[in-house]
């Protein structure tokens, strides 16, 4: 089971393994997501622009769209909760 150290200015190196199982390289973000039973999970938190393509739903031309809409379709497509 890989293990890291939290240093003094609470920063932790994450072991290879990890890293390679969850495809992480230098410049990389990740996220702390913390579960029902209070345990964290982590996550990346990378993605491509690309990935977003399609993640608003087609509203008719000239149809306003507020900034909530937008967060709710990004936040669904991405596999995240809107809070």
């Amino acid at each position: 089971m890989p293990v890291a150290t939290v240093t003094s200015k609470g920063q932790i190196t994450i072991p290879i393994e990890v890293r390679t199982a969850l495809g992480l390289r230098a410049g990389d973000r990740v996220q702390f997501i913390q579960g029902a039973d209070g345990a964290y999970e982590i996550r990346p938190a990378n993605q491509s622009i690309r990935a977003l393509r399609g993640a608003l739903s087609r509203y008719a031309p000239g149809t306003p769209v507020t900034v909530e809409d937008m967060g709710t379709s990004i936040a669904a497509a991405a596999g995240g909760d809107n809070q």
